[in-house]
């Protein structure tokens, strides 16, 4: 079995996190790509709105009708932050002889030497790296460091080749904070009607 990882704060999740996952799925022959909403970002701080379990059920609204995509409540626990590493080691003991990959973005592969753990990680899974929509060949090598890089000699990583979508989280907020609405294409309609009825952003 091939069982990819998927973490974040979804805030709200839109399309940019699921095409590309998608196209991960297919090109790395994925049984399945767990999502894991997370309660409190290590990585980040402030901007985020939507409380944990509204997050969590845009997630399951937005794939309900994608196969092979699942959310998964393990980094949703409010009293404490999610690390990656913690979420990787509980899925390797849950699955002990599946093959795991992790999908990060490019720019999430340039900071993992800030990761807690973070060798302790790469040993575990293999790296999916996605493309984010301001992404140039030869840029990204540019920002390793010599360790990171070297785990692409190491074939450690995959990189996948997927149609950007140029919409982001922070965005969307602020066309939902000013009352506008969300271009065609940004997220499911499920979640937007979500966000709505609720007034997640306003």
């Amino acid at each position: 079995m091939k069982i990819g990882l998927f973490g974040g704060t979804f805030d709200p999740i839109h399309f940019g996190h699921i095409l590309p996952v998608k196209e991960a799925r297919t090109q790395l022959g994925l049984d399945r790509v767990v999502y894991l909403p997370t309660a409190i970002p290590p990585h980040k701080s402030g901007g985020q709105v939507a409380p944990p379990h509204a997050r969590w059920t845009m997630v399951e609204l937005a794939l309900l009708s994608e196969p092979g995509l699942v959310a998964d409540p393990f980094e949703l626990t409010p009293q404490r932050e999610a690390f990656t590493v913690d979420s990787v080691e509980h899925f390797r003991s849950a699955f002990p002889a599946a093959d795991l990959y992790l999908l990060i973005g490019c720019d999430s592969f340039a900071e993992l030497h800030t990761w807690k753990r973070w060798k302790d990680l790469v040993d575990m899974v293999k790296l999916a790296v996605l493309v984010r929509p301001d992404w140039r060949p030869g840029a990204l090598e540019a920002q390793l460091t010599p360790e990171v890089a070297a785990l692409m000699e190491a074939d450690r990583v995959c990189f996948i080749t997927n149609q950007p979508v140029a919409v982001s989280a922070t965005r969307l907020r602020r066309v939902l904070a000013e009352g506008g609405q969300p271009a065609e294409g940004w997220l499911p309609e499920l979640v937007l009607e979500y966000i709505h009825k609720y007034n997640l952003y306003q």
